[in-house]
């Protein structure tokens, strides 16, 4: 066995509270035998420093450090970070950058006492979503290759007054921004940020809209941000170059002046930004222009999303099922009008996404319960051996454990092979290879612990849908990631409104556009703190402009 390190071993014997590890020496021993394993049982200390090394992999024991308050892990070769981060309760500084990160875990959602995050000089393309790490001051993303502004605009972060993205490849500014009440830094320099404005075409035929409009990637609500003192937008290829001009000058204050008086504003659409009643042609322009914007939400599909509420259960996720297939997001669609021929169609469609976005379910599965069916109560998401899970499968009245409904189909589909003579599996037995030789099954079960749903194989009887459903409640489950899960629910919510599958008319002489109406579901652990929420504010988001999502 290793001897201890040096350095660790003093730590230990007089009792510090901080320690720091750097340098080829430390780089060497990491090297030869990865980290002193002793260093986990340090439990006392709140700083640890670890720089300049070879370091790859973060253990998951990072996670019995439980009285860290700084964690700084710069200048390394790391390319993963664990789940067991999330037991760092009191991590107020997470200091990963220049390492070699291409994704970031989850878990990284949910650190309360967090204040400053810096992941600056890695490969990321995506942050989890920091709705809940309402202490965030300052966020780091800068020279790494994310595409879309990351998941940061949210009231609750009232502390947040410092953001880095510059050297990405970022398209667009959220006109949401101006929902940070204290932001006081924004540097977007270098990024593929390209136009400033919104044209309006009047075109006669609404079908053209793509075409009429050109999108705003710096929105108007930039200048509502009343405490930004420090803008860069430099290395950008703004079309206007005028504002270029003026952000070449590093002149911010006359940037926020010519964003608020020329740029126009997403939230309202309403043509000039100053919304000045002059007479005229540019008054008449104004008005042309807001009438216009009516006409086009008029004639578009629409999705409402509700607010949770209170009495719509939440999913809680055990422990168990991280190893097995960790990731779900649900939501509830409500006010369904099935024919039997528009319920024809959506089970086709379910069929389709999971030979598309599901990837023939290796990406993800997606069920669909009678929300009238369930019984009251909170769900759970879990694991269990393949003989605790007890479920009565779809279009069967007998109750299976997970190991007798996994043999009864492998019997079925071989006496269906062969009777057909055929050299492959075909319908729900095609899958029975995503569970083979697993000792834990994934789960979801009801407040009295009944099995409504078997991932990837089936639903649950008891919870079937109908012609007859009103009310419908679908989750999505994943081995792979949450991003996964929000991908499936967003393009299944898509096909239902652009499709009309359960939808009441918009307007009863205009059946080509629909209305959906969706409330939202949360997740959260077994002790309640909240994991994710779907749809949040950056789901739903389609390119397709004949698609108006409203939010309460």
């Amino acid at each position: 066995m290793a001897e201890s390190w040096h350095e660790i071993a003093q730590v230990k014997k007089e009792n510090r509270h901080e320690l720091k590890l750097t340098g080829n020496h430390i780089s060497e021993k990491i090297a030869a035998n990865g980290l002193d394993p002793e260093l986990f049982n340090l439990e006392g200390i709140n700083y640890l420093n670890i720089d300049h090394t070879c370091l790859e992999e973060v253990p998951e024991e990072i996670g019995k450090l439980e009285n860290l308050t700084n964690l700084v892990l710069h200048s390394n070769q790391i390319k993963k970070l664990p789940a067991s981060i999330s037991k760092l309760s009191k991590l107020k500084v997470l200091d990963c950058s220049r390492n070699k990160l291409e994704n970031l875990p989850e878990e990284l959602s949910n650190l309360p006492s967090l204040t400053t995050l810096s992941f600056g000089s890695n490969l990321l393309t995506s942050l989890p979503p920091q709705i809940l790490n309402t202490k965030l001051s300052v966020i780091d993303l800068s020279h790494n290759k994310l595409e879309i502004f990351p998941d940061i605009c949210h009231a609750e972060l009232v502390h947040l007054s410092e953001i880095k993205l510059n050297d990405n490849l970022i398209k667009e500014i959220p006109f949401n921004i101006s929902v940070l009440p204290v932001l006081k830094v924004l540097d977007l320099g270098n990024n593929k940020i390209s136009g400033n404005y919104l044209i309006f075409l009047f075109i006669q035929n609404y079908s053209e809209i793509n075409q009429g409009m050109i999108f705003l990637v710096v929105p108007g609500e930039l200048a509502d941000c009343s405490k930004l003192k420090d803008l860069n937008l430099k290395g950008n290829n703004l079309t206007d170059k005028r504002l270029s001009k003026l952000i070449d000058q590093c002149r911010t204050k006359q940037v926020i002046d010519y964003v608020r008086q020329h740029c126009s504003k997403v939230g309202n659409s309403s043509g000039n930004a100053t919304n000045k009643s002059k007479k005229g042609k540019k008054g008449r322009k104004s008005s042309e222009c807001e009438n216009t914007n009516s006409d086009i939400e008029t004639c578009a599909h629409k999705l409402h999303i509700l607010k949770v509420s209170d009495n719509i259960p939440v999913i809680k996720v055990s422990d168990h099922v991280k190893s097995v297939r960790p990731h779900i997001l649900a939501c509830i669609v409500k006010n369904l009008k099935f024919t039997e021929e528009s319920f024809k169609k959506f089970i086709q469609l379910q069929t389709k996404l999971h030979e598309s976005v599901c990837e023939k379910r290796n990406a993800a599965t997606l069920a669909t319960h009678d929300f009238d069916l369930l019984v009251p109560g909170d769900l759970t998401y879990t694991a269990k051996p393949p003989n605790d899970v007890k479920i009565i499968p779809l279009m069967r009245t007998k109750t299976y454990s997970g190991a007798a409904l996994f043999k009864q189909l492998q019997t079925e589909a071989d006496n269906l092979r062969r009777e057909k003579k055929r050299n492959v599996y075909s319908g729900i037995h095609k899958y029975l290879y995503l569970l083979e030789g697993k000792p834990l099954y994934p789960c979801l079960e009801d407040s009295k612990n009944q099995v409504i749903s078997f991932p990837p194989i089936t639903n649950s009887d008891i919870t079937k849908m109908s012609a007859n459903t009103t009310t419908m409640f679908v989750e999505v489950t994943s081995a792979m990631n949450q991003q996964t899960c929000k991908k499936v629910l967003d393009e299944l919510l898509r096909e239902m409104v652009v499709q009309g599958l359960g939808c009441q008319n918009q307007n009863d002489d205009q059946d080509k556009y629909h209305e959906l109406l969706v409330e939202q579901v949360k997740i959260v652990d077994l002790e309640g703190n909240m994991k994710s929420v779907y749809p949040s504010r950056t789901d739903v988001q389609y390119e397709d402009k004949n698609i108006i999502v409203s939010r309460e």
